[in-house]
């Protein structure tokens, strides 16, 4: 046997009448109307335990109450899959708060996340009755005006008046029964079609994600999605840096070995143009070495991987034409990207120190404060530094913030010129 799957379309039921009587999507909908009675009844009757005496409200009102609130999310949660079940409409979750921060806050975002869920399992008892009353309005009502001679036979023979109208087997009757095939025909689908796209916008109202959680869950997936860009850059920074320096830099560090055993070799007598082809050679390998390793240092040197930000930096200080004075407190060791971006940042603005700032000394203060690693870099200068006008320290800032972290540079005329920089690092 055939099994219909649910659409993916919101609307699947024919606008057509005729052509809805033949989709099975309008059975399903049927289906869905009538079975809104099943958590209808289980609310209902919790309300009128809740609605009876006192001590019928204290004993098993509040608590069925309770216990209403409490089941509130799984029985959405069970109601949404219904609902995908019958109509193929696919709701949105609603999460739950994560309990931190105060309790007060927390019952705050409890009670916005839990109102929704609510306010259906309360109005969903009065509407499964319209639509319940709906449904057999349009597929009982008619057959049994259009039946009644067959399966009440007697009813002919005695008072054929139902409600007002003639149901007999004269000419008055005959045209009740068409209208109601007729309504069967036209009318009943449209009346379901109707019902179940009001049930629906019902359910998507209440029992998916407002408006604001549906904002609030995509700035989530975007902060995620931007955070793994950033890591998987800095992985790749790094993945470069490993594949240079076991590849190519070996590789011309043994060329200019050899090329200096190779000059080692030569006979005294040997021709001065090609002993000078080679050393010229070797003193070009060794540039190029000289080259490479400061493009590895500036992709992500080794030392950081190694042993951390206060090595790497004070390797960094040595070689520095001003003097820097560094104070590294980051344990535990923050995340790799974290020390890459602290780095990197450390880095260019030490070199618009030694370059713009005209400075005696600089000084670089790194603290691990709760869930953020603060980094300080001051000097002495002369100051007037405005990253707005192009410093290099523009495209850091933007890898700062690509994993919501804040850059901020006061550089008064006259000095001192101090950068702050404050990362995240969830420990």
């Amino acid at each position: 046997m055939a099994v219909v799957a649910p659409a993916t379309d919101p609307d699947p039921i024919p606008v057509n009448p005729l052509r809805a009587l033949v989709s099975p999507y309008l059975w399903l909908a049927t289906v869905h109307l009538v079975t809104d009675l099943w958590i209808a009844a289980a609310v209902g009757i919790a309300v009128l335990l809740a609605a009876g005496s006192v001590h019928r409200l204290v004993l098993i009102g509040i608590p069925v109450l309770l216990l209403t609130v409490r089941l509130a999310i799984p029985l959405s949660a069970l109601e949404r899959g219904r609902y995908r079940l019958t109509l193929g409409m696919a709701i949105g979750t609603v999460r739950l708060p994560v309990r931190e921060g105060s309790w007060d806050q927390w019952a705050r975002n409890l009670g916005r996340a839990l109102w929704r869920p609510l306010a259906y399992l309360v109005l969903l008892p009065p509407l499964s009755l319209v639509n319940l009353a709906g449904v057999l309005l349009a597929w009982s009502v008619p057959p049994a005006l259009i039946l009644l001679p067959v399966y009440y036979p007697g009813f002919t023979e005695r008072d054929t008046s139902l409600a007002g109208l003639d149901v007999g087997n004269d000419v008055s009757g005959w045209v009740v029964r068409c209208a109601a095939l007729v309504f069967l025909l036209l009318v009943s689908p449209l009346l379901v079609r109707g019902l179940s796209r009001a049930d629906a916008a019902f359910a998507r109202a209440l029992l998916g994600p407002s408006r604001t959680g549906q904002l609030t869950e995509r700035v989530g997936q975007l902060e995620t999605s931007r955070r793994r860009v950033v890591d998987s850059v800095e992985d790749e920074r790094r993945r470069i840096e490993r594949d240079l320096h076991d590849g190519a830099q070996q590789r011309l560090v043994s060329l200019a070995m050899n090329l200096g055993r190779a000059t080692s070799r030569l006979p005294g007598d040997f021709d001065p143009a090609t002993r000078g082809l080679i050393d010229a050679a070797r003193h070009e390998a060794t540039l190029a070495i000289t080259e490479l390793r400061e493009l590895t240092r500036g992709l992500h040197p080794p030392v950081l991987t190694d042993r951390g930000l206060d090595a790497a930096l004070s390797s960094v200080a040595a070689r520095a034409p001003v003097p820097v004075r560094i104070d590294v407190q980051a344990e535990p060791r923050p995340s790799a990207t974290v020390e890459a971006i602290a780095y990197f940042v450390v880095i260019e603005a030490l070199t618009n120190v030694a370059k713009h700032a005209q400075a005696t000394h600089a000084w670089v203060v790194i603290r691990h404060e709760g869930h953020l690693l603060r980094v300080t870099v001051g000097d002495d200068g002369v100051g007037g530094a405005d990253p707005a006008r192009g410093s290099g320290l523009t495209g850091l800032a933007d890898r700062v913030c690509g994993i919501d972290g804040r850059l901020d540079v006061v550089s008064p005329r006259g000095g001192p010129t101090v950068l702050t920089m404050e990362l995240p690092c969830g420990s």
